[in-house]
């Protein structure tokens, strides 16, 4: 086994109501200190089903500048197919740790897919309060099935179902960030990977905890990917760092929730806002998450369109490969 799961770590103390000293947070960092109390953050909402296609470029445009995270409402996935995928997801969850085990992320192994508990260095020994699992769902060459679990038996069928919906709400992303950019509709695909682009699914299982005032399920990060497409279970947890403070994000039945990713916010030259966010968790209940993660393939080399430089908007980052980006991230390494 890698490390203990925060599953079973949650199963012992949690009658006790005491939590181990890795996962208690600085005082800067503690929910129960520095989050916004009854005040949750109405962040943009945008109707995909809005005919008039320009208000929807420019809702997404406004969002991406100044918030770096929005949800979308009206997006074509059937709720079925996302009541389907968190079924399934949950089901897994709540299987022996033994049987989960089986898709355990193989020791030294330097891609993130499988079932583990640690994805990055940890900061000061600190740890977060999640499980996760971790299998890319898209292109079909990049799959593999090994990092699927077989139980529950539906489990491939709905993030297939899943994904096939998908596609028409990443391709229409992509479009409307690339117009709001004032570049082709097709450009800022084409330059995040193009058909290559890699739908890399994780679930995220944050257990009940003793002491959700001290600890974080995920401490404050923005995404390495493209974007981000996230479906939350109805556990409250989500939390963005707006105007210098942390807030509760509104929870929307069915929306999908997107983060503007660091290699949008590369690509458009800093135009664009990767959002900084954290996830709480909860005493009673397991919250869930599901985000898809847009990512370009390893050797695809990212930085600041061309389009979006001149003399006087010089690069802001870096051009480089995105495994490179990804390795430097993860590791705390400075880009």
């Amino acid at each position: 086994m890698e490390l203990e799961k925060v599953q079973d770590i949650a199963s012992a103390v949690l009658s006790s109501g005491t939590l181990p000293a890795q996962f208690i947070r600085q005082e800067t960092e503690q929910p129960g200190i520095t989050t916004v109390k009854g005040q949750t953050l109405a962040v943009p909402v945008v109707d995909f089903s809005n005919p008039d296609q320009q208000s929807v470029i420019q809702a997404i445009d406004d969002a991406s500048r100044h918030w770096g995270m929005f949800q979308i409402i009206n997006h074509n996935i059937p709720n079925e197919a996302i009541a389907h995928l968190q079924a399934v997801g949950k089901e897994f969850f709540e299987l022996p740790t033994e049987e989960k085990e089986v898709y355990a992320k193989p020791p030294g192994s330097k891609s993130v897919e499988g079932y583990g508990t640690k994805l990055q260095k940890e900061v000061g020994g600190k740890k977060d309060w999640v499980d996760h699992l971790f299998h890319i769902i898209w292109p079909p060459s990049a799959v593999n099935f090994k990092f699927w679990p077989q139980k529950p038996p539906s489990y491939r069928a709905a993030n297939e179902e899943y994904r096939k919906h998908l596609h028409g709400v990443v391709d229409k992303l992509f479009r409307s960030l690339s117009l709001g950019l004032g570049l082709e509709e097709h450009e800022l695909k084409q330059s995040s990977g193009g058909d290559d682009l890699v739908y890399l699914m994780k679930i995220n299982y944050y257990p009940p905890c003793p002491r959700p005032d001290l600890a974080l399920g995920v401490a404050p990060h923005t995404d390495m990917s493209v974007i981000t497409i996230l479906v939350p279970n109805d556990v409250q947890g989500l939390q963005a760092f707006k105007d210098g403070h942390w807030y509760d994000v509104n929870y929307i039945p069915n929306a999908l929730v997107i983060h503007i990713g660091d290699q949008i916010e590369i690509l458009s030259n800093g135009k664009y806002k990767s959002v900084l966010h954290r996830t709480t968790v909860n005493k009673e209940k397991a919250r869930i998450s599901w985000p898809v993660f847009l990512e370009p393939p390893a050797e695809f080399e990212v930085g600041p369109h061309p389009k979006l430089v001149d003399e006087d908007n010089p690069p802001k980052f870096k051009t480089k490969k995105y495994g490179e980006y990804a390795y430097c991230k993860l590791n705390k390494i400075p880009q």
